[in-house]
């Protein structure tokens, strides 16, 4: 795909001018017909209003309007001179001069009128009466008796040498008159209109063009800084972020968006980097204790007793080791979503009551009591096999970090629609700075005693897991020297 067709600079460029190039051409093509549309409206209201002066101001004279030789003979005239009547004139040549006297005012309201209008005036038999000829129009074509009586009618019609004609009519029982408008002079307003659209939108377009690449341009100059700051922070320095904008528009939010994702890249490979410190020291602790043994006991001869203790010994880190193994590749299952799971109905209290046998046994080396506080008849949609592992791990961790002759309590109860699963113990308890942390791979409260305990810090972890697998959750309450509680609260489906 070519570059302007790619660069968003381009793109913007191209879609600014579409818009410009079409709001212009939308403008223009409203503009032309609404200015038509206007021109025409007011110019039927200007030659309505042109018969109705001359029907008022001919209708008084009625009487004195009728044709005659000369009324007949002023159609000729181009300039009318108005006559005086003076006494010797007689009767009928006053008359005369009188409906002359009558066209040329006609005549002169015509010529001062803004508009050069077409008078024409016929009697009720048809026979013209009088026309003005300062348009140079023949006289209208139009059947005077197509104009409805006492009524006024607009038409169109084609004169030769002339075009178009824009005609109102009016009819009364003495009179026809029309008054016509030629056409072409409202066709070469709107072909001006038209040639002015056609000089302007090339040069609008040009400068959008340029306008636009320009906007373009420094709108998306912040987006290449920012381009830039981030392609200089690597794995090394995740710790710098980009600095934010005091604007809340999208470049800011870009900016912030981008500087959470690098803290939540920073966090995530500190952890990855304490995990695999962390794993490693799990691994080479027993591999480095099964080495020196085996060399110990290959460097002289050795009874049968010391081999079997040394195998024993072997054996013991071997299980170690592949139970931390087992419990890493659950956790990478986990974070890549390649978990299998098994959702049946679970009888909670009967669970539990399980969970109490393996509990007592597990609490029987160290003479630590167990009791069941309570057990509620609850029945849940879960996956058995990991909910008795979420469990477990719970007790066996309280057992752990609990001293010899101190006590485990476990209870089951119904709250609302969440079922409680509690572990209290008698421990050495947890730092309230702590408790934040318990959840996080191979933490351990008491780091020095760990070996001792034979925990590798992953047992939390996991229980955290399956609850967040049932859409439950763990809380922790503790206090140091005092002991902890562990509550799991998982939704009745």
């Amino acid at each position: 795909m070519a570059f302007w067709a790619q660069s968003i600079r381009a793109r913007l460029t191209f879609w600014y001018t579409v818009l410009v190039l079409s709001t212009l051409l939308a403008f223009g093509a409203v503009s032309y017909y609404f200015t038509g549309r206007t021109l025409s409206d007011n110019l039927d209201i200007s030659l309505k209003n042109e018969v109705r002066w001359v029907k008022d101001f001919i209708q008084p004279k009625a009487s004195k309007v009728r044709p005659g030789k000369r009324s007949i003979e002023s159609l000729l005239r181009r300039t009318p001179v108005p006559q005086k009547v003076t006494p010797d004139t007689t009767d009928s040549e006053a008359a005369t001069e009188e409906a002359d006297e009558i066209w040329n005012q006609i005549y002169e309201h015509t010529m001062l009128g803004p508009k050069k209008t077409y008078i024409q005036v016929a009697d009720r038999r048809g026979n013209l009466i009088h026309r003005s000829i300062n348009l140079g129009l023949d006289s209208l074509a139009v059947r005077y008796d197509a104009v409805a009586v006492n009524a006024t009618a607009l038409m169109t019609t084609q004169l030769a040498g002339v075009g178009s004609v824009r005609i109102a009519a009016a009819r009364d029982k003495n009179f026809t008159i029309l008054v016509g408008y030629p056409l072409a002079e409202l066709s070469e307003v709107l072909e001006n209109l038209y040639f002015i659209f056609v000089i302007l939108i090339p040069i609008a377009l040009t400068v959008s063009v340029l306008g636009g690449f320009y906007l373009a341009k420094k709108s998306l100059r912040p987006v290449d800084e920012v381009t830039t700051r981030a392609r200089r922070i690597t794995a090394e320095n995740l710790d710098q972020i980009i600095p934010e904008r005091n604007v809340d528009d999208e470049i800011g939010r870009l900016i912030a968006t981008i500087n959470d994702m690098i803290l939540r890249l920073h966090s995530s490979f500190a952890q990855i980097r304490q995990f695999s410190a962390d794993a490693s020291h799990e691994l080479r602790t027993p591999l480095t204790i099964m080495r020196g043994e085996i060399e110990l006991s290959l460097r002289s001869n050795k009874t049968l007793e010391e081999y079997r203790r040394v195998l024993e010994s072997s054996l013991e880190e071997i299980l170690r080791m592949t139970s931390i193994i087992e419990n890493l590749l659950l956790l990478a299952k986990a974070d890549q979503g390649l978990y299998e799971v098994n959702f049946t109905e679970v009888n909670m209290a009967s669970l539990v009551r399980e969970l109490l046998d393996d509990s007592e046994i597990l609490a029987e080396p160290k003479r630590i009591h167990v009791e069941l506080k309570q057990d509620t008849p609850i029945t849940l949609v879960g996956d058995m096999v990991r909910l008795r592992q979420l469990f477990l791990n719970l007790i066996d961790n309280a057992i752990k970090y609990t001293p010899e002759g101190g006590a485990v309590t476990l209870s089951l109860e119904r709250q609302n629609s969440m079922a409680l699963f509690r572990v209290e113990d008698t421990g050495i308890g947890i730092p309230a700075q702590e408790i934040d942390k318990v959840f996080d791979r191979f933490y351990r409260v008491d780091k020095a005693r760990s070996r001792e305990w034979g925990g590798a810090g992953l047992g939390l972890s996991i229980a955290k897991w399956i609850a967040e697998l049932h859409r439950g959750t763990i809380t922790v309450q503790s206090e140091t020297n005092k002991g902890s509680t562990f509550t799991v609260h998982l939704p009745i489906n």
